[in-house]
């Protein structure tokens, strides 16, 4: 049953991500300015025929219809093209900056989950006391605090005080762990604080609406200890929101960690996807949208199957 399902999902992205990548590519070629332009600059010796000839050369003298059919052909034979300025092909480049954005997502969404989840639970039980005022202007804060600017407090205040504090210069765990453990560290709590503050709400919301139903009081009433109520008879319910959350959280860091990355100087797709914007690369933007909007159909599917195995009683279809 899971394994049609998943099937049936993965088949019905398939005009979604199309439609993604479409969308984009007729966004990055009607931006003023293209890669030749971008690459002969304001000191320009080339004559017109020569010109002409890079275009050829690129294939940017056809219609954008045909460019992009041409880009789904390639596609079909797992072929996302060359780099129109490095010459390396787009799946090296996504293989060499994806471990970072991986990691730097991993971790964001560990720290909103470490804060996040017990947050929101104590926030439920004590509902309406002056805990729960606490916790819920700190979510509020951390919902209406842009991610650069908490970035940026860190920054100054980590730079200040920890003076051996790796801040810049990633460094990957197989080469040294406690320097990428320190480099991964402020970017990683910047936007998990923001998610944190999103898992907080529906956490307590969820265990609010939770706790308000008819088996948990019965338990209380059968006199089961409040910590048993919690772990045993609540928190597993109360989890399918957040599951949920997280999965589409988790998707968004995968492709939004633009403004972080170059932050902190972070080496990742976010960063390599603004450069190859601002130098119009096509096929290495295509490449990248594709790539992320594939993670993020496949993150929602095992959101859904995970759905299963928290609550048996949900049925894939």
């Amino acid at each position: 049953m899971e394994f049609g399902y998943v099937v049936r999902r993965l088949l019905s992205a398939i005009p979604t991500v199309l439609l993604v990548t479409f969308m984009v590519f007729i966004a990055i070629h009607i931006v003023p300015g293209d890669v030749v332009d971008i690459m002969l600059g304001t000191q320009n010796y080339l004559t017109e025929s020569q010109i002409e000839q890079l275009y050829t050369e690129y294939g940017l003298d056809k219609p954008l219809v045909v460019q992009y059919g041409i880009w789904v052909k390639n596609l079909l034979s797992l072929n996302l093209g060359t780099s129109l300025r490095t010459g390396r092909a787009v799946t090296e480049l996504i293989r060499e900056r994806f471990p970072v954005t991986l990691e730097l997502s991993v971790f964001s969404l560990g720290f909103a989950l470490l804060f996040g989840v017990p947050m929101g639970i104590i926030s439920a039980i004590k509902r309406n006391r002056f805990i729960d005022n606490i916790v819920r202007i700190i979510g509020l804060i951390g919902l209406s605090s842009p991610s650069f600017w908490v970035g940026a407090i860190f920054i100054v205040l980590f730079s200040g005080t920890f003076q051996g504090f790796n801040l810049f210069g990633y460094v990957r765990p197989g080469v040294d762990l406690i320097s990428n453990l320190q480099v991964m560290f402020l970017p990683s709590l910047t936007l998990g604080l923001m998610v944190a503050a999103q898992i907080l709400r529906i956490t307590r919301t969820s265990m609010l609406d939770v706790l308000n139903q008819d088996y948990v009081r019965t338990a209380r009433a059968k006199g089961v200890s409040v910590r048993n109520v919690i772990l045993k008879h609540s928190l597993r319910n109360a989890l399918i929101p957040v599951v949920t959350l997280s999965g589409i959280q988790l998707g968004y860091l995968l492709g939004g960690t633009i403004v972080i990355e170059n932050m902190f100087a972070l080496p990742g797709m976010g960063r390599l996807l603004l450069n190859v914007v601002n130098e119009r690369d096509y096929p290495v933007v295509q490449g990248i949208v594709l790539f992320i909007g594939i993670l993020i159909v496949l993150l929602n599917i095992v959101v859904d199957v995970i759905y299963t195995l928290i609550d048996p009683r949900v049925e894939l279809r």
